[in-house]
């Protein structure tokens, strides 16, 4: 079965999560991340030691990666307060998620030049990660400043929703016309 965004998004935030916990270093980190976002399919998600040697996640011959309904994934659900628990957490590793692994190439790139050539050469990564971090940097400090992760987890739980509404729609229509759902 083919995974969607969100199961690889899952996948990668518990990737993000050793990495700040230091049970992995910046290029093991960089290349599992890439093969989550190379895998089509669950079994690819599933294999290939990507989670087996973290904690807290199950050994590949236990393991079922479960299908997440829409983007929202588990644990975007409101509180009784409204208020989506957890969301500045999602919103803060899905808006700073693609800079760390740019700026982790872009350093790599740059590293690798620095030995081949057997000198240390000009760091020009800075000027990929400069700008763009400060842009990123203003745009957390204000997102956060003005709720911006809860309207985001309201939007993508809303998301959710209509995907969960539209797949129940099509299986009762099924359902009416005698087919298997």
């Amino acid at each position: 079965m083919r995974a969607a965004d969100s199961d690889r998004a899952a996948v990668a935030e518990q990737l993000l999560r050793a990495l700040n916990e230091g049970r992995l270093d910046l290029a093991e980190y960089e290349d599992r991340l890439q093969r989550v976002y190379a895998a089509k399919t669950y079994g690819d998600l599933n294999s290939g030691g990507l989670l087996d040697d973290l904690p807290g996640t199950v050994p590949v011959g236990q393991a079922q990666v479960v299908p997440v309904d829409g983007g929202a994934g588990p644990g975007l659900v409101p509180g009784p307060d409204g208020r989506y628990p957890g969301a500045t957490r999602r919103w803060l590793a899905e808006t700073w998620n693609g800079y760390l692994g740019v700026v982790t190439m872009v350093v790599t790139i740059w590293a690798i030049t620095s030995l081949v050539s057997a000198q240390w050469l000009y760091f020009w990564p800075i000027w990929v990660a400069g700008p763009w971090g400060a842009v990123l940097l203003l745009n957390t400090v204000r997102g956060l400043a003005s709720g911006e992760p809860q309207r985001w987890a309201g939007r993508r739980a809303a998301k959710r929703q209509a995907k969960v509404d539209k797949r129940n729609h099509r299986r009762a229509e099924q359902a009416e016309e005698g087919e298997p759902a």
